[in-house]
């Protein structure tokens, strides 16, 4: 077995007290641990806005929550994005979670559409865990600090909203079996979704 060493691998999730990470089915529809070498990067993971919706309103849902993403990375810095008025506070702020980390992974792979990031098929110990009390301060301290960048929606242009309509009308028309998901897009874009 390969065995890489890296300084730290850090993984982030809202479940406390976890000693070891297992492959769940992922977005991909592998059994995986994501995991990346760069702390800033998993804060995004600390919330999904989808599940946090559906919670929110009291929606019953069973299965997996649909996964929103919308961020990126520009030279190599992770870029978020605000889709939505407030989006960040709207998802992150008031959610406490844990970052777990560890220095060494057996069998590990670099992700190759994702910067700094890294999956393995096998369980990960974990070596240290991180309480954070609030993501989204996290989050905007990891902005002050220049580890990521913040495209606020108020700051978009119209090119930048023509593409998000046109995103959402996609992920609308594309997700008619995932009824959390259309639930959280008609909320969250009802000038878009009627």
């Amino acid at each position: 077995m390969m065995r890489d060493v890296i300084l730290l691998y850090y993984h982030a999730s809202q479940i406390p007290n976890l000693v070891k990470l297992t492959p769940h089915i992922s977005n991909h529809g592998k059994s995986l641990v994501y995991l990346s070498s760069k702390r800033e990067n998993v804060l995004v993971y600390l919330s999904n806005a989808v599940e946090k919706h559906c919670k929110d309103i009291g929606f019953e849902h069973s299965g997996n929550y649909k996964k929103w993403a919308s961020y990126g990375f520009e030279n190599g810095i992770l870029h978020m994005d605000e889709y939505y008025p407030n989006a960040l506070m709207d998802t992150y702020k008031g959610v406490s979670g844990y970052i777990y980390s560890m220095s060494f992974v057996d069998s590990i792979e670099p992700q190759k559409d994702i910067p700094f990031a890294f999956i393995t098929y096998g369980n990960v110990i974990v070596e240290n865990c991180e309480f954070i009390k609030d993501a989204y301060e996290a989050i905007l301290l990891a902005e002050y600090k220049g580890e990521i960048t913040i495209r606020r929606y108020e700051d978009m242009n119209e090119q930048n909203q023509d593409l998000i309509r046109a995103v959402i009308k996609k992920e609308y028309s594309s997700n008619q079996n995932a009824p959390d998901y259309l639930l959280f897009l008609k909320a969250k874009f009802p000038t878009i979704i009627p």
